[in-house]
């Protein structure tokens, strides 16, 4: 009887770790909440309410996906794009290297990130720079885990 009450706090003291663990995870499903972008000395939004964009990581790879939630009847507004690739994450050093883009001059690219879990949300903040496309700037972008 003794060992089996033991065995079973053992199970549930290993099963509360593991799931402490998905949850500071960065694995998983996000949506994007927020984004601000640094320019030069300027900082603006561009979350843009009217869209809805995912970012879904898992083991290995990442992808994001974004479209307009008019489900592209508006043709001025349609939106929709969407990339994916693999990634390294070393402790909060997260480096996206892009591999598939519908913006094909963004392919082949490596973006590195600082990126910290707080609860729910991750937040992720680095440089997008593609000197061939003259792009060099700081995005902050915010993310809540999709249950």
């Amino acid at each position: 009887m003794k060992n089996a009450i033991s065995i079973l706090i053992l199970i549930i003291i290993l099963s509360s770790c593991n799931s402490e663990k998905k949850q500071n995870s960065i694995e998983g499903t996000w949506r994007l909440i927020s984004a601000e972008t640094t320019e030069k000395d300027s900082t603006f939004s561009t979350f843009n309410p009217k869209t809805k964009m995912i970012k879904i990581i898992n083991d290995t790879h990442f992808a994001f996906f974004n479209h307009d939630l008019n489900n592209g009847k508006d043709s001025i507004n349609a939106v929709f794009f969407g990339g994916g690739g693999k990634y390294t994450l070393k402790d909060s050093i997260y480096t996206e290297n892009l591999e598939y883009f519908n913006n094909r001059p963004w392919e082949n690219n490596k973006f590195e990130f600082v990126v910290k879990i707080q609860n729910d949300t991750l937040i992720q903040e680095g440089i997008e720079k593609l000197e061939k496309l003259g792009i060099n700037r700081i995005i902050t972008e915010k993310y809540v885990r999709e249950k």
